[in-house]
């Protein structure tokens, strides 16, 4: 049920995401960064920063990231993601990944998404008798996170 929770929530955001986008498209020229969650669909290099150096996950490897980048990059593609299309769409830099990126300057944006996140706290899942052996970094750790990371982001407090 978590991987049909987790499809819905990313399927709404990124329905009110495109709608907002179809509909307001001047507005939309000025956004000057994207925040983003979830999990493999919009991770760009979250998963592969947070691994072991000595047991990497499969995109580090090839064929990922092959086809654009020529390059592993942590994405689960073998180019880029929807997230990297919405960012040239908008004429903003891609997206860089959070994790393993902590004195980067956000200000063009950050990606918190993380392969295999779960919407679910994994106490909650476990508690039911699932166990999600992959990471631990559900919706709520990316949001965490992301308020933890305000200063760096907004630059002021009254920004935040």
């Amino acid at each position: 049920m978590a991987p049909l929770l987790t499809k819905l929530v990313t399927s709404f955001l990124l329905s009110t995401l495109f709608f907002t986008m179809v509909n307001s498209e001047p507005e939309c020229r000025n956004l000057r960064s994207i925040i983003s969650f979830g999990d493999s669909i919009a991770d760009t290099g979250n998963l592969l920063s947070l691994s072991d150096p000595n047991d990497h996950p499969q995109v580090a490897l090839p064929p990922y990231g092959e086809t654009f980048f020529h390059h592993p990059t942590g994405r689960f593609s073998n180019g880029r993601l929807i997230i990297d299309f919405i960012a040239e769409f908008l004429g903003l830099p891609l997206v860089p990944p959070f994790y393993g990126s902590q004195n980067a300057n956000f200000e063009k944006g950050v990606n918190f998404a993380v392969g295999g996140a779960a919407a679910l706290e994994r106490s909650f899942l476990e508690e039911r008798g699932i166990h999600f052996p992959y990471t631990n970094v559900s919706l709520g750790v990316q949001l965490s996170s992301f308020k933890e990371s305000l200063p760096k982001l907004c630059g002021s407090p009254s920004e935040i």
